[in-house]
């Protein structure tokens, strides 16, 4: 996820004044009530017990853009960002993801929106790609590719951290099934269909609908992902392409990095209906760490992000302009971190709807411009097992929501593809 600039927007209308009043009032009451229960929940504390379970588990993570930040910030350049030293300005490297005991990450290869608009969407992913596989080989010691299930569990007997690619926007095929093809044989193994803006076969959760969900054009692209054992990727994607998505796939569907819309009500996260259209999927909703989106009163001040930056966007095309006005707006619309306490509300909810088997992390790490307290960088995730362990999760549980529901998920779509007859 890359962030822009934005204002914030707010509009009533589709009702009579005093209804709108009086859900304002109930609203307000419920944020108020949530946000006094975080305050009043203390820190999570380690136990040996918690990192035992912990250790013993296979951590798997959705979604992490530490390759958009080695791109900008680096140069590409592995020794000016240095990942096998402790890194002040990321959330990720190589000391910190052995602290947190990951065990596999999927690298996010982000393309931006407006390369849409500006062309060469495809040229920026396979970029990406490469920068990811150099990355990898450049750390040959600690990461290894990974291209199947199989690859995962045995990259991390071998105590090495299994590396796999998502391409973050489906902009990025250019429109064509050949291009899901190349991504896939070059170890693309989820696409993400829209990233902030509605693409030209498939609606954004943070855009305005062109095509009630997917177009037909976007359902054959679902097929040939099943086709070839790719995971379809429903986050930022709208409500309606979610359940476009999961009437049209036969195999497991996975958001990588989404939340519970029930627990904070922003548009980037997985309502109630489709959680239980994924349970019958077979499908996993890895939980998105970004305060914006797990946070409840930081969900309503984010709500309007993506389409004020559209709007900023085009009232400031220089760039210094633009990042003016970015911290200008940040300045005057503050909002709660949350905390891990946050976050694990959110796998409880899915947990609730969906059943223990269709839950999951997909951080997005160095993506984001706030965490709550305790997730602070990938050294983190041993909170959330003491919080799952804390709220009564048994070790097979925790191991579950950790990697092993990603995992099932996976291998699932590799049996998928078996059956459907896959070629290269």
């Amino acid at each position: 996820m890359s962030w822009r600039a934005f204002s914030l927007v707010v509009v009533f209308s589709c009702c009579g004044v005093g209804a709108c009043q009086h859900d304002a009032v109930v609203e307000s009451t419920q944020t108020e009530q949530v946000a006094a229960r975080a305050a009043a929940r203390p820190p999570v504390v380690l136990s040996a017990e918690a990192l035992r379970i912990h250790r013993a588990g296979l951590l798997i993570d959705g979604h992490n853009d530490l390759p958009d930040k080695l791109r900008d910030g680096a140069g590409r350049n592995f020794e000016k960002l240095d990942i096998s030293r402790p890194q002040k300005n990321t959330h990720t490297d190589i000391p910190r993801l052995r602290k947190g005991g990951v065990g596999a990450q999927f690298w996010a290869a982000y393309i931006p929106a407006e390369t849409m608009h500006t062309g060469g969407s495809a040229r920026y992913a396979l970029e990406q790609i490469d920068l990811i596989h150099r990355m990898v080989r450049h750390y040959s010691q600690d990461f290894e590719m990974a291209y199947t299930a199989d690859d995962v569990e045995r990259i991390h007997r071998a105590g090495r951290i299994a590396a796999l690619i998502g391409i973050e926007g489906g902009h990025a095929l250019e429109h064509s099934l050949a291009v899901v093809r190349m991504f896939y044989a070059l170890g693309g193994r989820y696409i993400t269909l829209t990233h902030t803006d509605t693409n030209d076969w498939a609606d954004s959760a943070t855009d305005q609908p062109r095509h009630g969900g997917l177009s037909p054009f976007g359902e054959e692209v679902v097929r040939e992902m099943n086709r070839l054992g790719m995971l379809v990727d429903i986050s930022h994607v709208s409500a309606a392409a979610m359940r476009d998505v999961l009437r049209i796939s036969q195999a497991p569907v996975i958001a990588s990095h989404s939340s519970a819309y029930a627990i904070a009500a922003h548009a980037r996260n997985v309502p109630d209906d489709v959680l239980r259209l994924l349970k019958k999927n077979g499908g996993v909703v890895m939980v998105n760490f970004f305060s914006g989106y797990v946070d409840p009163v930081a969900a309503r001040v984010m709500q309007d992000l993506f389409q004020a930056a559209r709007d900023i966007r085009a009232q400031y095309p220089d760039e210094d302009d633009f990042n003016q006005a970015w911290q200008q707006w940040r300045r005057a619309h503050p909002y709660p971190t949350g905390s891990v306490h946050t976050v694990v509300d959110h796998i409880d909810h899915i947990v609730k709807v969906a059943g223990i088997d269709h839950a999951g992390l997909g951080s997005d790490f160095d993506g984001v411009s706030k965490l709550p307290t305790q997730l602070d960088d990938v050294s983190c995730y041993p909170y959330i097992t003491q919080e799952l362990l804390n709220r009564g999760y048994t070790a097979e549980d925790i191991h579950k929501i950790m990697g092993r529901n990603l995992l099932r998920a996976l291998r699932q779509a590799e049996e998928c593809a078996r059956r459907m007859g896959s070629e290269p």
